[in-house]
């Protein structure tokens, strides 16, 4: 099919890194493809002369010279064998020297790049596992794609920006032809909308497409393009196909496109020669024809051109520069791009060529056309224009976002919604905890003390072994076991609210409110995932374009409630407020939400006073319906992931603080009750006891009842300035999930003055006589200390790692401060009260 007049238009710029005589396109498309892809090193500037097909100019891997060029420059230059081998598969460099000459400034490093990469000249044959990158906008399907294909754990949320990590994995395919095996590397990148980056997880997504720096040269590029906005995919398609690298364009969403009918074959037809394929990550439908076609472009690939661009510039204009020099130059033919993906749309019958047209007009420089054709622009322009139907009729989509959007209603159902999430989570949970607290304690318990007594009678009974069993790994087992039906609960509902597109429309909603602090709905994404976990939350502020978002977004993610605190609030809730737990959860969350706003006013109009507003643009997912088998699946490894990331340091932590039990501190119960008058008069005038290593009678007596007395009555007006609760707080700090199990141990190990008693019992008396008579203020009081302190002290690390030291020591400084004047507030008013 014919091009627009542009796209064969020399004029406008020659081919991008040689100056060949352009051939016609009837020969050029004639010209057959079957050599199998050169690795070139920094000094072949040659063109492959067959596998490529032309489009009006001649074509080559200019971009991917481009990436070695500058990578080179900055010593992160293409490194041999840098993939794993893979003998079936081996891909041979060829020089053409005759080009070498039309290069400006390339002799003088001739003989060092031969010497560093002889390895990949002509006389030296490399072999590697082909290499497969996944790129696409967010929200197109891309990691749900991945996922059935490789089974990988990437991050799978339906909101943008949630692959903040580059994932990869080793598939094996069976040629069905041959029946030959062969291995490929495939990766997944953030979600990006140009390879002329802003953020840092776009800058990934870029650099790893494009060979730069460290990351090795990709073999396929896998360009994921959502059916029902094609115009935001086909501006990035067109970097893609302009990178020199075979291209497989993987069609998601056709079923929700607006002429659904056919429209595989008509991108097909107007791409020509780029394969393309209907996929569904979530059924499986088209994989293996992806498959096939990735297939043969690593062994056959077949390669076109999207529009022309500008003469790409020597190597010495990208040697000071680096990556942002290559981001301004991909930025300045983003015009070009921008008229390509607009013929594009018409070519498919998504609007007329003048129509197309008109919607551009508006478009007068390289940055607003960048703006526009990523798809802050371009998506409403040309929606309206290639169908005024579209733009005046309203779809039940429409109608539903109409109330979930609305800028009051929207906040209101926000809140139900969280409401609703944790008063289910407690409702179906909690009886599940009580009986693993209760029963399954019970049962090990007596099945520990029935093998000891067989083995070694009350002797064994009576020794700090059968402790160390029963009080450290019992106890540890236990609290694990007990975070799981509440963990399995949020994960649900959490992939009940991703996968239906809601959380996309929670970011959006709260963008007003996230105003008011100096950030956008863009920063909401990264706190909401904090709500999760604070760590892939930490992670998330990549998505951020702007460095001062980021650590200010960094500050405020500790306050977000984890799931390691919801185990504290549901132990605390059930313990004093019974009959309202679900209330007092979710004024948790409500009470870190507004810490996040008020510690955000006051860092806005102090540390950040020059932070400036940014644009705000969100891609809005289908809604769906969740599918029950991916539930389970996802859920099941955020499970999984959580219980093998939190159980090591439960465990850990839970034998530190049995071994410091174990150390006797005062010698004899007798000696120490006279300086504690919480000891009750039947402990008081028992028989003194001599304690021993293994052998504490009563907790207070060791090195850890010890220190924690110490530090308790700094927690006096909180209304918990009791040994236990202090304890369990400064066990907190390395990890939120050993706080119960800290708060378990201590009243389970100090139950022998008043017999066997549940944990629920023991925290009611021991914050009964701590306040004064006001336990339930108390409580509320401990649970927002919990909140709003230091989450864990791998946060901390992180903070340390993403933005520095001062960062993460004002962070915990913060934390602090802020979760100290709350719970003394909140507990004097509950008194006055």
């Amino acid at each position: 099919m014919n091009s627009p007049d542009y796209q064969h238009d020399n004029s406008a710029g020659t081919p991008l890194h040689s100056k060949p005589t352009v051939p016609s396109e009837s020969t050029a498309q004639s010209e057959p493809a079957h050599r199998k892809p050169a690795q070139h090193s920094e000094l072949d500037h040659s063109v492959p002369e067959e596998g490529m097909m032309h489009s009006g100019h001649h074509h080559s891997r200019g971009f991917s010279l481009l990436w070695r060029l500058i990578g080179r420059d900055e010593g992160h230059g293409h490194k041999p064998g840098h993939s794993q081998a893979h003998a079936e598969h081996d891909y041979t460099a060829e020089h053409n020297h005759a080009n070498h000459s039309q290069h400006a400034g390339h002799a003088a490093g001739s003989n060092h790049d031969a010497h560093n990469h002889s390895a990949h000249t002509a006389e030296h044959t490399t072999t590697r596992i082909p290499r497969v990158v996944f790129v696409g906008n967010p929200n197109v399907g891309k990691s749900t794609l991945f996922n059935a294909i490789l089974g990988a754990d990437a991050a799978v949320m339906n909101a943008p920006g949630t692959t903040v990590m580059i994932e990869s994995g080793e598939l094996t395919y069976t040629d069905p032809a041959t029946n030959r095996k062969e291995n490929w590397e495939l990766v997944d990148t953030p979600g990006t909308a140009s390879f002329a980056s802003m953020s840092p997880d776009e800058e990934v997504a870029a650099q790893t497409a494009l060979g730069w720096g460290s990351h090795p040269d990709p073999q396929v590029l896998v360009i994921t393009i959502d059916a029902t906005a094609p115009s935001r995919g086909f501006y990035l398609l067109s970097q893609a196909i302009d990178s020199g690298v075979a291209p497989v364009v993987a069609l998601t969403m056709t079923d929700l496109a607006h002429q659904p009918e056919g429209i595989e074959q008509r991108i097909s037809a107007a791409l020509e020669n780029i394969p393309v394929v209907s996929v569904d990550g979530r059924t499986g439908k088209g994989v293996e024809q992806l498959l096939a076609h990735i297939h043969r472009q690593i062994h056959n690939p077949v390669l076109t051109s999207a529009p022309a661009v500008d003469p790409l510039p020597g190597e010495e204009a990208f040697a000071t520069s680096g990556w942002d020099g290559v981001r301004t130059w991909l930025r300045r033919n983003a015009d070009r791009r921008f008229q390509w993906a607009s013929w594009l749309l018409t070519a498919i019958g998504y609007g007329e060529a003048g129509e197309e047209s008109e919607a551009s007009e508006g478009v007068h420089t390289s940055e607003a056309a960048e703006t526009a054709a990523t798809g802050q622009a371009i998506n409403t322009s040309k929606v309206k224009t290639a169908s005024p139907a579209l733009a005046t009729h309203l779809t039940l989509s429409d109608r539903i976002d109409a109330v979930l959007l609305h800028p009051v209603w929207g906040i209101l159902i926000f809140l139900a919604v969280m409401y609703l999430v944790f008063e289910a989570t407690t409702a179906v949970a909690q009886p599940i905890v009580d009986f693993i607290d209760n029963q399954v304690r019970g049962v090990l318990n007596s099945g520990a003390d029935w093998l000891t007594w067989q083995i070694a009678g009350q002797q064994g009974l009576d020794s700090w072994v059968h402790s160390l069993v029963v009080d450290g790994l019992i106890d540890g087992i236990i609290t694990v076991l007990t975070y799981v039906p509440p963990m399995a609960m949020v994960f649900v509902m959490l992939y009940l609210l991703e996968d239906t597109g809601y959380l996309s429309r929670a970011a959006f909603v709260m963008n007003r409110t996230m105003r008011l602090i100096g950030l956008d709905g863009r920063a909401f994404l990264p706190l909401v995932v904090g709500f999760g976990c604070n760590l892939p939350a930490l992670a998330a502020t990549r998505t951020l374009p702007d460095e001062r978002q980021r650590i200010m977004t960094g500050l405020l993610i500790p306050f977000t409630s984890c799931s390691a605190r919801l185990s504290v609030y549901v132990v605390l809730a059930f313990a004093f407020f019974r009959k309202n737990a679900g209330i007092a959860i979710f004024a948790m969350y409500v009470i870190s939400l507004v810490i996040i706003v008020l510690i955000g006013l006051i860092l806005r109009r102090t540390q950040f006073s020059d932070l400036k507003n940014q644009p705000f643009v969100i891609a809005l997912p289908h809604y769906h319906i969740p599918r029950a088998k991916l539930m389970v699946v996802s859920v099941a490894k955020r499970l999984w992931n959580f219980i093998r990331g939190a159980s090591s340091a439960i465990m850990s932590m839970l034998l530190v603080i049995w071994l410091l039990s174990a150390i006797p501190v005062s010698g004899t119960l007798a000696g120490h009750s006279a300086q504690n008058p919480e000891i009750n008069t039947a402990s008081a005038s028992a028989e003194p006891v001599q304690d021993s290593f293994g052998k504490v009678s009563r907790v207070e007596d060791s090195l850890y009842g010890t220190i924690a007395q110490s530090v308790a009555p700094v927690f006096a007006p909180a209304g918990f300035g009791n040994w236990q609760a202090t304890a369990a707080l400064m066990s907190g700090f390395v990890a939120k999930e050993v706080v119960v199990g800290s708060l378990s141990q201590a009243y389970h190990a100090d139950a022998s003055d008043s017999g066997s008693r549940d944990l629920s019992s023991a925290l009611r008396e021991s914050f009964d006589k701590s306040s004064n008579g006001h336990p339930q203020a108390a409580a509320l009081a401990f649970m927002v200390f919990t909140l709003a302190y230091t989450p864990c002290l791998a946060t901390v690390v992180e903070e340390k790692r993403l933005f520095g030291r001062k960062i993460a020591a004002e962070t915990v400084m913060i934390g602090l401060l802020v979760a100290y004047i709350l719970a003394v507030a909140i507990f004097q008013i509950g008194v006055l009260l």
